[in-house]
């Protein structure tokens, strides 16, 4: 059996698309990176998706993820922002399939309650019991990277015994 697994969390955007990486020795979490790619200046969809593809790719062939985990788009009044999301999630899915490797779904609320017990949390609360778990020394500006991280950590408890590299 492998010792040593790496997954990448993605949280789909077509304004911001968040994602982090966390490396699993031996059943021990361990953080790699976090991040996002910007979206806002770009005004047509199609380049977005496109743009979201390419980085899932990048982040794939420069990681070597075993596994990805994704935020699955919550259920919104607005059905062009659903569809939009729906499609942001089916590009960054796409990319890893197209390399063969595993993709797990979480609802927001879901991996909210694997974070920090509450699947009602806020943004800020996620991002600050990562930060404790994970030892992280700042938090980006923007959280959106952080919800991607919590996706990996979220498929990580939901996979395996829970410990960290403390």
């Amino acid at each position: 059996m492998k010792t040593e697994r790496i997954i990448l969390g993605i949280d789909p955007g077509t304004t911001i698309m968040g994602f982090g990486l966390i490396k699993v020795v031996n059943k021990e979490m361990q953080f790699m990176q976090l991040n996002e790619l910007q979206l806002k200046k770009y005004s047509d969809h199609y380049v977005k998706l496109k743009l979201i593809f390419e980085r899932t790719i990048e982040l794939i062939d420069n990681y070597h993820p075993d596994e990805i985990a994704i935020e699955a788009p919550f259920f919104g009044k607005n059905v062009q922002s659903m569809l939009k999301l729906g499609r942001a999630q089916g590009v960054a899915m796409a990319a890893g399939l197209s390399r063969e490797i595993p993709i797990t779904e979480y609802s927001p609320k879901k991996i909210k309650m694997a974070i920090t017990g509450n699947g009602n949390a806020s943004k800020e609360q996620v991002a600050k019991m990562l930060q404790s778990t994970l030892e992280l020394k700042e938090l980006p500006k923007n959280l959106d990277s952080t919800d991607g991280l919590a996706a990996a950590v979220c498929h990580f408890y939901n996979s395996g015994r829970i410990t960290t590299g403390k």
